[in-house]
C-alpha cells in the first residue's frame, strides 16, 4: 500500500521537475494564457447574455473575449453591455490573473519552489558523491567547508529575500486594487451623474467599482459600459483616479514598487529590504529597477504624457463641447496615458486627426519600459531570474536561439497586417471607407500592444448603404470575418508574450 501510495506522488514530482526544468519558459507562458482563455469561456457558456443585445454573438466571438480578457488587449468583439452581472466577475477574475503584475508574482513563486527542488537536488548528489582517493590535510578540508557554508548562507539569504518580494507584490497589488475599488466606489456613489449613467444600464454599483479597477490596474481597458469611458467625460475625479490606477500597474510600476520597497524598509528596517534596493539586478525580478533607472524611465513616461498631451491640443482642443478647461486638460491627460497600455478612452479614435492617431500607434507600439537611458547603469538590470546555485545544479537544455532565427516584431505585425487584409479583401472592396489600411494597422498594433483602442465601424462611411445597418458599440473587429478575427486572436497571444522576441530578426542582415 505505502508503495501504491508513493507512486502517484513520486509520478507528480517528476512531472513538476519536467515543466521547471525541460520546458522553455516560452511555452509554460503560452500554455497558461492559452489554457485560462479556454476556461475563460466557460462562464459565457453556462450563464446567460443579457437580453439587450441587438447582434448575434458566436461561440468565436466569446472566445475571443476570453482571450481579450486574458492577454489583457480589451479588444471587444461583443458589446460590454450584453455581459451579465456574473459575467462581468468572471471577467473581472480573468484580467486580475493575465495582469502582468499578479503574473510576476506567480513567477517568484513558482521560482522559489523551483529553488528548492535544486537544493534537495544538490544535497542527493552530495550524498551518494564517492569519497576521493587522494588524502587532504585537515586543515584544506575546514578552508572548503567554511567557503561552502559561506556559499551556502548567502544564497539562502538571497532565497529568503526573494521571498519577502514575492510578498511586497502581493501586498502592493492587493493594496493599490483595495483603496482603488474604495475610492471608486464613492465617487460613484456620491456622484449623481455617475449614479445615472450605470442605473441606466442596469449595472451594480459593486460589480462595476471592481471591474473598472481591475481591468485598468491591470492595463486591460474592458469597462462595462458600451461607450467606454465616454459617457464619463465631465467625470474628472472617476478620471484622475484611474489614471492613478493605469501609471502604478504599468509604465510606472518599477518606479512605484521601488517607492513602496523603500517605505517599507524605511518602518521595518529589514536587511532583505534593504538588499533588493542596493542589488535589484541580482533578485532576477523583472520590474525591481536600479534607482537611477527609475528616475530616467519617470522622466520618459513623463515625456511622452506631455508630447501626446502637446499634440493633442494643437490639433483636438475642441473634441467634445460642453467640457470647461479643466474637464478638457484631465480629458487630455487621460487619452495620453491610456495610449500607452490601457485603451480607455473619452472620445473615439475615428473622430481624432490624422496626426494624433498616428502618434497613438507609436505609443502602443513602445513597450512599457521604454526609456532613455544615456548612462551605462552600473547594476545593469538581469534578464534571468536563474540564481548561481540553480546555474550548477541544473544543466539547462540548450534550445535553439529563436530571436535570431525568426524576423522582428515589427516584421511580425507586417505580416499579420498583410494576412488580415487577405481575409477582408471582400469587405475591403465593397466598404473600403471602413476598411481603410490606416483602421487595421491600428487594430493590429493595438492587439499586439495589448491597449484595446480601436477606429471602430460606422454605418455612415458605408458606399453602399445597408437599411438594417446599427453602428456597433464593440471595435473595429467585431466586423471581420471568422478568419481574421481568429488572426487577431493570434496577435493578442503574440503581444502579451513578445518579451521571447525582443531580440528577433537579429540573423538578418539589411544593407
Amino acid at each position: 500500500m505505502a508503495a501504491l501510495s508513493a507512486s502517484p506522488r513520486r509520478l507528480l514530482v517528476s512531472l513538476i521537475h519536467t515543466l521547471f526544468f525541460q520546458v522553455d519558459p516560452f511555452i509554460l507562458e503560452l500554455s497558461y494564457f492559452l489554457l485560462l482563455s479556454v476556461i475563460g469561456i466557460i462562464p459565457f457558456k453556462i450563464f446567460k447574455l443579457r437580453n439587450d443585445t441587438p447582434f448575434p454573438v458566436s461561440n468565436l466571438d466569446l472566445w475571443f473575449t476570453s482571450v481579450s480578457s486574458v492577454t489583457v488587449s480589451s479588444m471587444a468583439a461583443v458589446e460590454m453591455q450584453a455581459f451579465s452581472n456574473i459575467q462581468l466577475v468572471c471577467m473581472t477574475v480573468m484580467m486580475f490573473v493575465g495582469g502582468e503584475v499578479f503574473f510576476s508574482f506567480l513567477r517568484l513563486r513558482l521560482y522559489l519552489i523551483k529553488v528548492k527542488m535544486v537544493k534537495e537536488i544538490l544535497s542527493t548528489k552530495v550524498e551518494v558523491q564517492d569519497e576521493p582517493d587522494c588524502k587532504v590535510t585537515g586543515e584544506v578540508v575546514g578552508i572548503e567547508k567554511e567557503a561552502i557554508q559561506q556559499e551556502e548562507e548567502a544564497e539562502r539569504f538571497k532565497v529568503k529575500c526573494l521571498r519577502v518580494l514575492s510578498w511586497v507584490v502581493l501586498w502592493y497589488l492587493l493594496i493599490i486594487h483595495s483603496l482603488g475599488f474604495i475610492l471608486v466606489l464613492l465617487y460613484v456613489r456620491s456622484t449623481k451623474n455617475a449614479q445615472n449613467v450605470l442605473k441606466v444600464r442596469g449595472l451594480n454599483f459593486e460589480t462595476f467599482s471592481i471591474f473598472t479597477v481591475v481591468s485598468t490596474f491591470s492595463n486591460c481597458g474592458f469597462i462595462p459600459t458600451n461607450e467606454n469611458m465616454v459617457v464619463f467625460s465631465q467625470n474628472s475625479g472617476l478620471l484622475l483616479l484611474l489614471i492613478a490606477q493605469v501609471l502604478m500597474g504599468n509604465t510606472l510600476y518599477p518606479v512605484c514598487l521601488r517607492c513602496f520597497i523603500w517605505a517599507i524598509e524605511k518602518f521595518t528596517k529589514k536587511p532583505e529590504l534593504t538588499y533588493l534596493l542596493k542589488h535589484p539586478s541580482k533578485s532576477g525580478y523583472d520590474h525591481l529597477f536600479s534607482r537611477v533607472r527609475c528616475a530616467y524611465l519617470g522622466i520618459t513616461v513623463i515625456s511622452f504624457i506631455i508630447l501626446q498631451m502637446v499634440v493633442f491640443f494643437s490639433f483636438n482642443w475642441n473634441y467634445e463641447s460642453g467640457l470647461n478647461v479643466y474637464q478638457k486638460v484631465v480629458g487630455t491627460l487621460f487619452m495620453a496615458v491610456n495610449a500607452r497600455h490601457t485603451g480607455e478612452n473619452i472620445v473615439h479614435l475615428s473622430s481624432l486627426s490624422l496626426a494624433i492617431v498616428t502618434l497613438f500607434v507609436v505609443m502602443m507600439y513602445l513597450p512599457p519600459y521604454t526609456s532613455y537611458l544615456p548612462l551605462k547603469v552600473a547594476e545593469a538590470e538581469s534578464q534571468t531570474s536563474c540564481s548561481d546555485v540553480e546555474k550548477t545544479a541544473v544543466k539547462k537544455k540548450h534550445f535553439p536561439n529563436w530571436n535570431t532565427i525568426f524576423f522582428s516584431p515589427l516584421t511580425h505585425l507586417t505580416i499579420f497586417v498583410i494576412l488580415i487584409s487577405m481575409t477582408e479583401r471582400n469587405h475591403i472592396l465593397n466598404d473600403p471607407l471602413n476598411f481603410n489600411l490606416l483602421s487595421i494597422i491600428v487594430e493590429v498594433v493595438s492587439a499586439s500592444g495589448n491597449v484595446g483602442f480601436s477606429m471602430g465601424y460606422s454605418c455612415e462611411l458605408q458606399i453602399k448603404p445597408e437599411s438594417h445597418c446599427i453602428d456597433p458599440f464593440y471595435g473595429f473587429v467585431g466586423n471581420w470575418t471568422n478568419g481574421g478575427k481568429f488572426l487577431l486572436i493570434m496577435v493578442m497571444f503574440f503581444g502579451k508574450i513578445k518579451k521571447f522576441n525582443s531580440r528577433g530578426g537579429m540573423s538578418w542582415i539589411v544593407e
